[in-house]
């Protein structure tokens, strides 16, 4: 399957995104989501096929998601997440001397 889609940020969480297929827009995202992740802020659009890779996402999970309901939530990372990319120096910045 291929699916040319638009992806969306959300104004209200960082690294919150929603994909959609382009020929549907915004359509098939139910009211309370779009509520909860806020005004829509259009980032890119993409071409989805079983073979691309995606940074966080698994490609086959967002294409199932995207023909089954018509929408794709990427939730932003664990916070954990963030600290275990910092680089030490900077992990250890307020440790006591």
């Amino acid at each position: 399957m291929k699916c040319i889609c638009s992806i969306y940020k959300s104004p209200r969480r960082r690294e919150m995104y929603l994909y959609v297929a382009k020929k549907d827009a915004l359509s098939r995202v139910p009211e309370g989501l779009l509520a909860a992740f806020g005004t829509p802020q259009h980032a890119f659009d993409l071409v989805l096929m079983p073979e691309r890779r995606l940074a966080r996402e698994d490609i086959h999970k967002v294409l199932e998601n995207l023909e089954k309901q018509g929408y794709h939530l990427q939730m932003p990372p664990p916070e954990e997440e963030y600290v275990e990319h910092l680089p030490d120096e900077l992990l250890r910045m307020n440790d006591p001397v």
